[in-house]
């Protein structure tokens, strides 16, 4: 990890601090300015975005309606 200190100019200074003081759990000054650096070089290629998991259903499924409570009993039945 590296460290950095800055300096902000007045005017974004003071929308931070408004910003913070109207969160009900502020986040802290550095996570504010890692997510806010994360968009910006996102938003022009130069960092990976972390895209969102999407599962695509299975068409028929299983055939079987207790899947999502007996989950590990249909695995392991599976692996025999």
């Amino acid at each position: 990890m590296k460290r950095a200190t800055m300096t902000f100019p007045d005017d974004l200074a003071k929308a931070m601090e408004k910003y913070l003081a109207s969160q009900e759990a502020p986040p802290s000054l550095t996570t504010v300015v890692q997510a806010a650096l994360r968009q910006y070089l996102g938003e022009r290629g130069f960092l990976r975005t972390r895209r969102t998991l999407a599962i695509t259903p299975a068409g028929s499924g299983s055939g079987r309606s207790d899947v999502s409570q007996h989950h590990d009993r249909h695995i392991a039945e599976t692996h025999k």
